[in-house]
């Protein structure tokens, strides 16, 4: 679980990312999860952009992906959200405590 302090610096990486994954009509599968899994342990954050013809809000689509891929939720923000997940031999963020 994210602490207040960890989550701002989250934030404050994910501001300059672009958005690598879109979620439109076709909605969560498990292709898109295999692609969520696979660049969170390349990157460890990731952005994505939630398309107005998508059945899921932003907050919807980031529970859900967060949770069946085990990663964190760190911000949605209007049809965006940011997800993170500690890469297994990849590590690149230094989280403060």
């Amino acid at each position: 679980m994210l602490r207040g302090k960890q989550r701002s610096y989250l934030k404050s990486l994910a501001n300059t990312m672009p958005a690598i994954f879109q979620i439109g009509k076709n909605g969560i599968d498990e292709n898109v999860l295999k692609q969520f899994e696979e660049a969170l342990e390349a990157r460890e954050l990731v952005k994505a952009t939630v398309l107005k013809n998508s059945l899921y809000t932003a907050r919807e689509a980031a529970d859900e992906i967060a949770e069946a891929i085990g990663a964190e939720v760190v911000s949605v923000l209007g049809n965006k959200f940011v997800l993170y997940k500690e890469s297994v031999n990849n590590k690149v963020i230094n989280l403060p405590q």
